[in-house]
């Protein structure tokens, strides 16, 4: 486990929280990696929470320690884009809380998440044309889809910062919250979707995922075999009971 990366549990929630606040949470390659080791061990938890600690979320990969690779492209191939794979794959859901930047890789770790939250100083950033590369970590998948590609490339080309009040505007992020709530306003919604049906929502983000490259018959396929799964859960049978009897459910997650 990397020693920047904090592992935390509130609960059923676990908490992953980026640790080089000197680096504005530049993240190397390794931290990746022991993002993506969390995630394949949850060990019974139900929501993950991304943060960053000090003043950024994430200012984007650490170059520095991705040139020292003897193939800097498999620094995204075999650490960064594994990483991200294995957060659309999750069986729980997550929620990101950004402070100040999001910027290159942290912009796409951000987004990755299902709920975004945002700090009203919060920026989401896709510099990459301005050193002469181009955006990575999924980003040209992700921000049409989210955006448009009309915005998405007024942050690909012109490699402009997004504002957090212009973010949410735009449909690219869950919330804005005042710099001083974010971590309380995330956790909550973290544990909202923690005391959830559980093996329900992972179904659901996935065929979210999914459905943006299916087309209509097929999403309505994926959705049909996704009830079939959910339908048999207890939380599913625990759902029903409490509807009948006009309570509040509660899920246990299985």
């Amino acid at each position: 486990m990397a020693d920047d990366l904090r592992v935390t549990r509130d609960g059923d929630v676990l908490r992953l929280t980026l640790d080089r606040p000197d680096r504005l949470n530049a993240a190397p390659p390794a931290l990746f990696d022991a993002i993506r080791e969390c995630l394949g061990h949850l060990d019974g938890a139900r929501a993950v929470l991304l943060c960053g600690e000090g003043r950024a979320f994430c200012s984007g990969a650490d170059i520095a320690a991705a040139a020292g690779l003897a193939d800097p492209h498999g620094a995204l191939t075999d650490h960064y884009h594994p990483t991200l794979q294995a957060i659309a794959d999750l069986d729980v859901p997550v929620v990101s809380a950004v402070r100040g930047a999001a910027a290159g890789i942290g912009c796409s770790l951000a987004l990755a998440a299902d709920f975004c939250v945002a700090a009203d100083n919060a920026y989401f950033l896709q510099a990459f044309i301005n050193i002469g590369l181009v955006p990575d970590g999924g980003a040209s998948w992700m921000l049409p889809r989210l955006i448009g590609r009309a915005r998405a490339a007024r942050m690909m080309l012109l490699g402009e910062r997004i504002d957090a009040a212009t973010a949410l505007d735009w449909g690219m992020i869950h919330a804005v919250v005042p710099d001083d709530t974010l971590e309380a306003e995330a956790l909550a919604l973290a544990h909202r979707l923690a005391a959830g049906p559980t093996v329900a929502l992972g179904l659901a983000r996935r065929n979210l995922t999914h459905a943006l490259d299916s087309s209509y018959p097929d999403a309505m396929a994926r959705e049909a075999e996704a009830q079939r799964t959910a339908r048999g859960t207890a939380d599913a049978i625990e759902g029903a009971g409490a509807f009948i009897a006009k309570r509040n459910p509660r899920f246990l997650g299985r």
